[in-house]
């Protein structure tokens, strides 16, 4: 008698969020990124393959950089080292006093060639360039339309895209109850990472990635649109 509905897991490698069998796992299955997540000055970064972007929800569509099989093993994410600083030099003192006898000097201040200083100076107190750089005050500036919406096969499958879901539906039954989500935004500040929806922080990204949604709602696998 043959085997009817294999049950399917979801794979807890970072960037893979599929569901999958033991029976339908090769290797080359799965795709996902290998170490940590980098967050600096509102940028998102994976420290494995190096891209980035400020956008979470693009950030974590970003397809991974390696590939092996599914596992239901939450894998230990390899933390990036922190990225040295490189030291500014400070101003040295003769180009200070080259500076400030620039100043000082007549034909540098009249625009002429200076074998003393090498070079031909700025004239001072020059005119402005009669320009107009105001800002236009035109304000029916035309406004891209709002992209329509796909139109798909109701018993089509789709992933949905909205943060903390993931999760693969048909649209025939979706509803306004069907899917678990944050509506966001998610927010990381000093070496936090968290929701502001439900004003959960958490340290490690692998935390943050386990906080369970706050907010039902509808299944969006087009959260642009």
């Amino acid at each position: 008698m043959e085997q009817q509905g294999v049950a399917k897991v979801r794979c807890q490698r970072i960037g893979c969020n599929a569901t999958f069998s033991e029976d339908e796992n090769p290797e080359g299955s799965c795709q996902y990124h290998d170490s940590g997540p980098i967050f600096h000055d509102g940028m998102k970064e994976w420290s494995c393959c190096k891209k980035r972007s400020h956008d979470f929800s693009l950030f974590l569509e970003i397809p991974g950089c390696k590939t092996g099989k599914h596992t239901t093993e939450k894998p230990v994410l390899t933390k990036a080292a922190p990225s040295a600083k490189i030291p500014v030099p400070a101003p040295s003192p003769n180009s200070t006093t080259d500076a400030s006898s620039k100043e000082t000097c007549s034909r540098c201040r009249q625009g002429f060639f200076c074998a003393d200083h090498g070079s031909q100076a700025k004239v001072m107190n020059s005119k402005p360039l009669d320009m107009d750089i105001s800002a236009p005050t035109d304000t029916n500036v035309p406004i891209s339309p709002a992209p329509a919406k796909k139109v798909v096969d109701i018993n089509e499958p789709q992933t949905c895209k909205n943060p903390g879901c993931g999760k693969t539906f048909k649209e025939k039954d979706n509803h306004e109850t069907a899917c678990d989500h944050h509506p966001g935004p998610a927010v990381f500040h000093d070496r936090m990472r968290g929701w502001k929806c439900c004003n959960i922080h958490v340290k490690e990204f692998d935390e943050f990635m386990s906080i369970p949604p706050c907010t039902k709602g509808w299944h969006n696998a087009h959260p642009s649109s």
